[in-house]
């Protein structure tokens, strides 16, 4: 076989570079600490890498995500707690207000510290987050939810949506709740009134619904009054299935004309003054229209009218403030029905955190077993490398030395 100078030569340079190659590209290895360089060294493993980070960085906008949440939802809870703690002083207040040994300047000084808390109230159900949105406008995140009316009374300008964050590739957490849900679904224990009220002849208090569970069974109360004894009556209560009326037990008024009469029946109570006649009747059913919410501010609004208002007598206040209490608790229900609700959901939260770091700590172990170079067998895959190059290089200037004028000599 027939060797030209010229390919010794080519074969030479080209196993000096293939094996400086080597050893460089080893180096280069070493040096940065990755076994992969470029796609080509290993095509699987670099769309793997590939997938993984990628993975890694859908887990970053998690976590992200999860901080705003947590960060919102905190902030809730501290202006619910704080909400809470107003509601606790109007309830002390109210309480005060049922003293009936306090004069008409006393019930106004209530109704002055009402005014206070009221506003403060409304200051907190109108908070803004961090990003200058309120808390509590549902998607309505730049419009103010609780709006005071030229008559004192208060509307809510939100809706009744809850903004939520993606956490998980399959999991969402609402962020936020809406004022109507939180401060105006509120159970009414004054949705009820009489029929006929005028027409009755002897004074009965507006009906308070006392027993939200007692009363849950019926529509409406009617008290009948024994036609032949006086002061003796039975209370039916309608079923909210439209069935026939059930007895729910026969008593009797006290003697006593200067004190109203407490009946309490079916979750309902009310207060009659004076002697009803024989035969005569009290219907209670629903409010036309219904009244089966009443907003918190509403009800503050409502006691301390009734505190200013120089015509309310005893019995105006008395009726009143057992309104306002009732609907002060059912309020304060609401307000820590959703503050359980944010525990709820930090406790999610906390364990999708716990989760995605779970996530995050496998995928840089597969990329670690992936991309990472193993330093030993490296070093001493350069060693021989170097000493193939360094053989490379002594072999090629010995066959560069070689041509026939050598021989001829």
């Amino acid at each position: 076989m027939r060797i030209s100078t010229l390919q010794a030569f080519n074969n030479g340079v080209a196993g000096l570079q293939r094996n400086y190659a080597n050893a460089t590209r080893t180096q280069e290895q070493i040096s940065t600490g990755n076994r992969i360089l470029t796609p080509a060294d290993d095509p699987v493993a670099s769309v793997r890498l590939l997938q993984l980070d990628q993975q890694q960085n859908v887990l970053s906008q998690y976590n992200a995500n999860l901080t705003a949440a947590k960060n919102s939802l905190t902030q809730e809870e501290v202006t619910l707690n704080s909400v809470n703690t107003v509601l606790q002083r109007v309830r002390e207040l109210a309480v005060q207000a049922g003293n009936g040994g306090l004069s008409a300047e006393d019930r106004k000084s209530i109704a002055a510290e009402l005014t206070e808390r009221e506003d403060e109230l409304l200051s907190l159900m109108n908070t803004r987050n961090a990003r200058g949105e309120y808390l509590f406008s549902g998607f309505q995140g730049k419009t103010q939810p609780f709006v005071r009316g030229a008559e004192g009374g208060y509307s809510y300008e939100g809706d009744e949506g809850q903004r939520k964050l993606q956490i998980a590739s399959s999991l969402s957490i609402a962020i936020s709740d809406n004022g109507k849900s939180v401060f105006e679904n509120v159970t009414n224990a004054g949705r009820l009134t009489v029929d006929s009220l005028a027409s009755l002849g002897f004074p009965v208090s507006p009906p308070l619904v006392s027993d939200e569970v007692a009363f849950s069974d019926y529509q409406g109360i009617r008290i009948a009054f024994d036609p032949v004894v006086e002061g003796k009556y039975e209370v039916f209560g309608t079923p909210k299935d439209g069935g026939a009326e059930i007895s729910l037990g026969t008593s009797n008024l006290d003697n006593d004309s200067e004190t109203d009469d407490k009946l309490v029946f079916g979750g309902v109570t009310l207060f009659v003054g004076g002697q009803p006649p024989v035969s005569s009747e009290i219907v209670v059913r629903a409010k036309v229209p219904a009244a089966e919410k009443q907003g918190i501010l509403g009800t503050i609004v409502n006691l301390r009218s009734a505190l200013e208002s120089p015509t309310t007598n005893g019995n105006g206040v008395r009726d009143a403030v057992a309104v306002a209490l009732t609907n002060l608790d059912h309020g304060m229900i609401s307000v820590d029905a959703a503050r359980g609700n944010i525990g709820a959901r930090l406790n999610v939260i906390e364990t999708t955190q716990t989760d995605n770091e779970d996530v995050a700590l496998v995928n840089k172990s597969v990329q670690a077993e992936l991309r990472e170079l193993d330093y030993a067998e490296a070093l001493s895959r350069l060693s021989f490398q170097t000493v193939i190059l360094e053989a490379t290089q002594q072999s090629y200037v010995k066959i560069s030395g070689l041509n026939l004028f050598n021989a001829m000599r």
